[in-house]
């Protein structure tokens, strides 16, 4: 019972870290004096209840951002640090934030506008062909001369055809948009321009030839309207060329970059404008590259900033000196000052990986003695009535608090406790225990930082993109373009490079020719 008390309390030193920084570190000092015994009782301890605070990170938002400069001895050596934070808001951002929102708006308009032109036009086009038929036997029925078999074999055709016509633009063009593109698709636009073209001068020849005229022979305009259902046919097939086939061949090499860490990955694309491409690019850098994290950024302007705070500068020449004296003779003593950074660069490093190799055995061990704890839970509550079973949640609340501190210690050292949330961990225990999968299935999420899918939407920093380029964007890829997609926090320089040309040669070699002779020396070595 005393193990279970402290496991509970030190489980709440956790939860509530980010209002009561004096009261955690008490806590955190108070476990590291604890015997050993007591640690492994809290561990073999099965009767725990957990209280879960919605979607709450495991250290706390505001705690985490203003920490993510500290080391592990936190509770030895707590310093205040004073400062402007990183993501705060002025008036440009609010102004550009407005834009963004009037700029939102346009393209939802531009968006249902064009969805309305389109499904306009589609309906055009699939009652042309019946409206060609039915006019005569409306307005001139009894004139018409009789058409028996062929007629009827004709309206059959049509429909059928009509029919493959509707699912074939159901399948090409009635899609959910994945995003919002800046300017119209060329060739979507010019199928439409094609489209309305073709169907108004099949109506200019109908209202000329046929309307006014009253045409009596009733399988010729049949035959008109089933020439009209072919040739539509054909320009669906000229769209499937134009918009799926055309771009399937790679012809580019694109080197995409992130400016903050310089992560980057090479992709292959085919004949795209600009905007597609840069779309291509965006669905390939939500699940290729690693979340961006800026607290890894942290550790180098810190750095940095420490060894510039460490250099004095004394006027010598009085008060009328510039300040361009002042920076050079900075500049200057930074250089001679590289020397020894370089050694700290490496020690501090080192210490770093040393560390988090530590966090990293100490969690592997408590999350494998978890994961046999739940286990035998399993065993012994088959025995027992079904109203004590215990479900997949239950059981993730109960050995959570075993590996708790490890988690957490592990995720501050590396800086990823602002993408986990305690119920994010909580449902992927329990989803891990739902489907039988193993320790090392669990920390896969943790050990090693994922991309951008894996984590949740509010912590992507990365939700609207600008595209920068000096081309027009609805222009096609050219070898040596460079364009920009910037967000909020980061951006991502594209490069465009053309796949060569490839000459292969082909050289034949004689089967016959593969025979050899066994040298045998009068000496050989014993």
């Amino acid at each position: 019972m005393s193990a279970a008390m402290d496991t509970e309390s030190t489980y709440s030193g956790y939860s509530h870290y980010s209002g009561h920084s004096k009261k955690a570190h008490r806590q955190g000092s108070r476990d590291r004096h604890k015997s050993p015994r007591s640690k492994d009782g809290s561990r073999s301890e099965k009767s725990v209840t957990i209280q879960t605070p919605p979607a709450e990170p495991l250290l706390g938002n505001d705690a985490s951002r203003a920490e993510e400069g500290q080391d592990d001895n936190w509770g030895e050596t707590t310093t205040a640090i004073t400062g402007t934070s990183e993501h705060s808001i002025s008036q440009e951002d609010i102004a550009r934030i407005s834009k963004d929102l009037e700029d939102s708006v346009g393209l939802d308009c531009r968006r249902y506008l064009g969805l309305t032109v389109a499904a306009v036009l589609g309906l055009l086009v699939f009652l042309t062909p019946i409206a060609f038929i039915l006019l005569p036997q409306i307005l001139w029925r009894d004139d018409l001369e009789p058409c028996g078999t062929v007629c009827e074999g004709l309206f059959i055709s049509v429909a059928f055809k009509l029919l493959i016509l509707l699912i074939g633009t159901w399948a090409l063009f009635f899609r959910q948009p994945k995003a919002d593109i800046p300017r119209v698709f060329v060739f979507r636009a010019l199928l439409l321009v094609l489209i309305f073209l073709f169907v108004f001068s099949y109506w200019l020849f109908y209202g000329v030839r046929i309307l006014d005229s009253k045409d009596t022979n009733y399988q010729g305009i049949v035959q008109y309207a089933v020439s009209l259902v072919d040739a539509l046919l054909f320009i669906h097939y000229l769209a499937i060329v134009l918009l799926e086939l055309r771009q399937l061949q790679p012809m580019f090499t694109v080197k995409v970059v992130r400016s903050t860490d310089g992560e980057s990955r090479y992709y292959s694309l085919g004949h795209l404008s600009i905007q597609r491409a840069a779309l291509v690019v965006l669905e390939n850098y939500y699940k290729d590259f690693t979340v961006y994290n800026p607290a890894l950024l942290t550790a180098s302007k810190s750095r940095a900033a420490k060894h510039m705070a460490g250099l004095k500068v004394y006027n010598v020449d009085g008060p009328g000196n510039n300040a361009s004296g002042q920076s050079r003779a900075m500049i200057a003593a930074a250089a001679r000052r590289r020397d020894s950074s370089h050694n700290e660069l490496y020690y501090e490093e080192a210490d770093h990986e040393r560390r988090v190799k530590k966090r990293r055995a100490r969690l592997v061990v408590a999350v494998e003695e978890a994961f046999t704890h739940i286990k035998r839970l399993q065993a012994e509550e088959q025995q027992k009535a079904p109203g004590e079973m215990m479900d997949p949640r239950e059981a993730a609340q109960a050995i959570f608090p075993s590996m708790a501190r490890a988690l957490q210690k592990y995720l501050r050292t590396t800086r990823q406790q602002q993408y986990h949330s305690m119920e994010s961990i909580l449902q992927h225990l329990s989803f891990c225990i739902t489907n039988n999968m193993t320790p090392k299935a669990f920390l896969e999420r943790y050990l090693n930082p994922g991309p951008t899918l894996q984590y949740d939407r509010d912590r992507w920093f990365s939700k609207q993109w600008t595209l920068v380029s000096e081309e027009a964007v609805t222009s096609g890829l050219q070898d040596g373009i460079v364009f920009v997609l910037k967000c909020l926090d980061f951006s991502l320089v594209v490069n465009v490079k053309k796949i060569p040309f490839i000459k292969l040669s082909e050289e034949f070699i004689d089967p016959k020719s593969h025979k050899f002779v066994l040298r045998l020396q009068s000496e050989t070595s014993v």
